[in-house]
């Protein structure tokens, strides 16, 4: 589909955008990391936008999850393990960045949909596996939605705190963490 010098000044663009945000990965920046002339970028791509949009197509740089990525049983605290574990294997701290370094007003939304595919798909997993154990009679009677973005809220807040602080706040592993926020999240909304 692109190629090598596209796909150079793709993950050029999208590395400074890591390191520097949309507004400072500057499209001289771009060249000299992708070992292009500037010129070659605007005859590859009409603009920094397009790089970017071309970017979140490809795994590497925007991987994403289906929802047949989740597979349950009737289990509440091995569902919620296995969905958090899948959510973390993708919502990386790579990927945080790549989301923290988009938010520009230059992007006027443009890169919202890639960013915002990961969240929509495991919301709408959560909701249709709450609503299902509810009907059940597996978990308390609540707002589906909203303990579906409490668990998605838990599960990013984690993810945003290790991208952002690594061992300088965050002391316990991945592992550690889901299999403690599972605990008391499935005490709390699990019938007794």
């Amino acid at each position: 589909m692109y190629d090598e010098t596209q796909l150079k000044i793709i993950d050029a663009t999208m590395t400074l955008i890591i390191e520097k945000g949309y507004s400072g990965a500057t499209t001289k920046n771009i060249a000299a990391l992708a070992g292009v002339n500037e010129c070659t970028i605007f005859r590859r791509f009409r603009e920094k936008k397009e790089i970017v949009l071309a970017a979140l197509e490809m795994p590497k740089w925007n991987p994403g999850f289906r929802k047949e990525d989740f597979v349950y049983c009737g289990e509440l605290r091995k569902n919620l393990i296995s969905f958090a574990t899948v959510y973390a294997s993708i919502v990386t701290p790579r990927m945080i960045k790549i989301s923290i370094g988009l938010r520009s007003a230059e992007l006027e939304d443009a890169a919202l949909s890639g960013i915002m595919q990961v969240p929509m798909i495991f919301k709408s997993v959560l909701i249709e596996y709450f609503t299902m154990m509810q009907k059940k009679g597996l978990i308390k009677a609540c707002d589906i939605e909203a303990i579906a973005l409490q668990f998605i809220s838990l599960n990013f807040g984690f993810a945003f705190l290790n991208a952002s602080f690594q061992d300088k706040l965050v002391g316990v592993s991945k592992e550690e963490y889901i299999e403690s926020s599972v605990e008391v999240f499935a005490n709390g909304i699990e019938i007794d």
